[in-house]
């Protein structure tokens, strides 16, 4: 059974998340050349993202954070293949390093954060 925390965390969080750091780099288009946005972002990125799954998602079960991975790294792959491939066409293209490391980390975050808090627990890992 799917719990509306769940739910919350993978699709709320997956879309804030995205949506910061969409606006963060306009933003950061106006003030650095754009091959360097995606770097710019990225370690606010990481800062953001770890302090929400610290203080807001929370779970004893690695499967929560293996669902929470997979629907943040797949919000983050269509919204931007939809919102800056489609829609801004980038002149230099968009899927460079900073990107693929960008999407790693969406998966890898949250899947850390679970295994973390379940081995803080001391509690099994429920897969």
């Amino acid at each position: 059974m799917v719990s509306k925390q769940l739910i919350f965390d993978s699709l709320g969080w997956g879309l804030a998340l995205w949506l910061f750091g969409y606006i963060l780099g306009i933003l950061a288009f106006f003030f650095v050349p754009p091959a360097l946005i995606g770097w710019i972002v990225m370690p606010v990125g990481i800062v953001v993202t770890l302090l929400i799954l610290y203080k807001f998602v929370r779970s004893r079960r690695l499967f929560h954070y293996l669902i929470v991975a997979l629907a943040w790294a797949t919000i983050a792959i269509v919204f931007d293949y939809i919102f800056i491939v489609q829609m801004l066409k980038p002149a230099d293209g968009y899927y460079k390093l900073d990107v693929y490391l960008y999407y790693a980390l969406t998966l890898f975050l949250p899947l850390l954060a679970g295994w973390w808090r379940v081995k803080t627990a001391k509690l099994t890992p429920v897969v």
